[in-house]
Parts: structure tokens; C-alpha cells; sequence
């Protein structure tokens, strides 16, 4: 069976750019390769990965897209573009022009804005990579999936993918504000979401019980065809590790999505990023 990481970080300290990266982030405060994490995600299944932007720069889009024309694991890039920047639709359809392009992440949930994507300037932007094909990757804060909604219903025809599961509440077990946002998102049917970075957000609530209850109400949500796996490593070290992770998953996946494990660990994802019509 074919299995597709959708959501994978590298990163090199020393390039500079990673604004959020602090010593006191411990396991994650080092470089990061591909090679890295390849023993356990082979061992899991994974043929491929999908390179998601932790840097708010042009330059760590370039060192991802770098890695994807000179490594077959990668299959693509979800990037970067500064929206804020003049000729921002012009860089988009540049970016876009690239067939390992996926698709772009504004770092909204490190933004003091919480409805800073919704700005109107930013229309033409969003519109523009609709018609170019590209995935607008959001990323993830529980209080953000209403902004998504809001973004879903102004652009229908931008394929979202929310991260995370949108980041619920699991440790704390907060979970009502959460399940209901993400029910009101998922009416939208050019939204997705990525069954990724659950234990970073369980705390000690990591059994599968705990983690089963996200799950099933991102499938109840979502249903078969817009549910996606993804490992969010190396970030996932905060909590876990790949192979632990990625066993838990099958079990999830088998528990939750039993006749429909080959769309959630590869289908949904080849389907919605990598058959781009715009490219």
C-alpha cells in the first residue's frame, strides 16, 4: 500500500531564517535531513514526502524546492510567498510555474491577527492560486478554523487543507468549541484536513482512545475522501517519534477508515496536491 507523508519539516539551523527556533525547543533545536527520519518512515511504508515551510522566507522555499529537484522522496513543496509584499500575484504564478510546487502556508497562527489572511488585499492573491492549482495549507490554531471557514466560503474554488486537525484542545480535554468549528469547516467542500500533530497536542492523553476520539470526528467531519496522514516530524519529536507514530496511525486508520486506508494514507494526498491543474 502506498503511503505519502504529508506533512514533513527539514531544516538547517545555520541557514539562519527560522525565527520561531530557540535552544529551548530542545529535541527539535538541531538540523534535520530527510535521511533522518528515513529508516523509520521506509520501515512504515512511506515512499514519499511532502516538504512543508517552517521558515516565513523566499529563501528556505528555494532550500526546500532545492531538496525536492535533487531527492525522489520528495514530492513536492508546500511553500512560501509574502503576501504583503508588491507583486505578490506575479511571485505566486513565478512559484506556481514550478511542478514541485504544491502549494503555499502563510505562518498565520504566529500572526498577532487572527484574521489577517481575510484582509481584502489579499484576494487577488488567493484567487491566483486557486487558478494556478495550488493548495493553500493552513496553518493550524483551534480559534483559526472559523477563520478558515470564513476563507473557504470567499474562495471556493482554493483547495484548503487544514493542519493538525486543526490543533485540538486534547490535553486539556476542551475539546466543544473544537468539534464544532471543525463540523462548521468541513461543510466546505474544498476543505481537507491532515490526521497529523495530535501527539504534540495530547499531552498524556496519547492512547488511542484519546487520539481515536480526534480521529473520528475528523472522519465523521470530513468523511474518507478528504482526510489525509501526515507526521509533522521532526516537530512530532516533541512528543513521540516516527515509528511510534506511524504505528499508532495504522492502528487509527485501520479502527476509523477501514475500507478506505489507501485513500487516507496516499490517495487524498496525491489526489489534492499532486495532481495539480495548474502547473
Amino acid at each position: 500500500m502506498e503511503r505519502i507523508d504529508s506533512h514533513m519539516h527539514v531544516w538547517r539551523l545555520a541557514r539562519g531564517d527560522y525565527d520561531w527556533m530557540t535552544p529551548d525547543l530542545g529535541a527539535i533545536y538541531r538540523d534535520f535531513e530527510i535521511d533522518d527520519a528515513w529508516p523509520a518512515a521506509r520501515a512504515a511504508g512511506v515512499s514519499s514526502v511532502i516538504l512543508v515551510q517552517a521558515a516565513a522566507t523566499a529563501a528556505e522555499t528555494d532550500y526546500l524546492l532545492s531538496l525536492a529537484e535533487a531527492d525522489a522522496r520528495v514530492a513536492g513543496v508546500v511553500g512560501w510567498v509574502d503576501f504583503e509584499a508588491a507583486g505578490a500575484v506575479a511571485e505566486i504564478a513565478r512559484r506556481a510555474a514550478d511542478p514541485r510546487m504544491l502549494g503555499l502556508r502563510p505562518m498565520i497562527a504566529d500572526l498577532p491577527d487572527p484574521e489577517w489572511i481575510l484582509r481584502p488585499a489579499f484576494s487577488p492573491l488567493l484567487e491566483a492560486m486557486a487558478g494556478h492549482g495550488l493548495v493553500f495549507d493552513g496553518h493550524a490554531r483551534a480559534d483559526l478554523i472559523p477563520v478558515m471557514t470564513r476563507l473557504a466560503d470567499r474562495h471556493p474554488a482554493l483547495q484548503i487543507v487544514l493542519n493538525h486537525g486543526g490543533k485540538p484542545q486534547i490535553a486539556t480535554g476542551n475539546l466543544a468549541a473544537w468539534r464544532a468549528d471543525l463540523a462548521a469547516l468541513a461543510q466546505r467542500p474544498n476543505v481537507a484536513c491532515k490526521l497529523s500533530g495530535l501527539l504534540t497536542e495530547a499531552g498524556v492523553r496519547t492512547s488511542d482512545d484519546a487520539l481515536g476520539e480526534i480521529a473520528a470526528h475528523i472522519r465523521d467531519c470530513f468523511g474518507p475522501s478528504r482526510v489525509m496522514w501526515g507526521s509533522d516530524w521532526p516537530v512530532l519529536n516533541h512528543a513521540g517519534d516516527y515509528a511510534g507514530w506511524a504505528t499508532q496511525s495504522a492502528r487509527l486508520i485501520n479502527r476509523f477508515f477501514p475500507e478506505h486506508q489507501r485513500a487516507v494514507w496516499a490517495g487524498n494526498a496525491r489526489r489534492i496536491y499532486l495532481n495539480r491543474s495548474g502547473a
